[in-house]
């Protein structure tokens, strides 16, 4: 997905809720400038920065970027994710996600927006997840759920680490 087509993307789901730019950018916690440039494709957003609209606009990654199962994304801390999956329903949109850490590898995402839910399932070695402030690590073979309105960080301490990680959005 190119940066137009996900300032397009933005763009829409800001109009279509009513929202003006200067409202979105303050909920986001993005300058202004940032998510004008964003909407004209004139920037490149980062994942944290895609999250940080997802929350306001109450919409899932996907629905900002349009990815297709096997996208491959990076994130801050070497972190990377295979989208495998999005099912939509009246009720929520359910995206599933392989993510893979390196050893030391860190990532803190900010806020998805009331209500979403995350459930990791580790498939290999051991990851730390979780709000900010109260993760858990979580060996090969274990999941752990928690509410992901709020900062909640992924790493991988103890070696490389591997899961599926399932998303689960409320509809507005």
């Amino acid at each position: 997905m190119t940066s137009l087509n996900i300032g397009r993307n933005v763009l829409a789901l800001r109009e279509a809720r009513g929202m003006t730019l200067t409202h979105l950018a303050r909920e986001a916690g993005i300058g202004k400038g940032t998510l004008s440039e964003i909407e004209s494709g004139k920037r490149n957003p980062t994942v944290e920065t895609l999250y940080s609209l997802c929350a306001p606009l109450n919409v899932p990654l996907t629905a900002l970027v349009g990815d297709a199962p096997g996208a491959v994304s990076e994130a801050s801390g070497g972190m990377r994710t295979t989208l495998l999956s999005v099912r939509l329903n009246a009720a929520q949109t359910v995206e599933v996600f392989i993510i893979e850490i390196p050893h030391g590898g860190a990532h803190t995402s900010p806020g998805h927006g009331p209500g979403v839910i995350e459930h990791l399932l580790v498939t290999e070695g051991a990851l730390q997840v979780g709000p900010v402030g109260r993760t858990v690590t979580v060996e090969a073979g274990n999941s752990f759920t928690w509410t992901s309105d709020d900062r909640h960080h992924y790493a991988s301490p103890q070696g490389s680490g591997e899961g599926v990680l399932t998303i689960i959005t409320p509809n507005p």
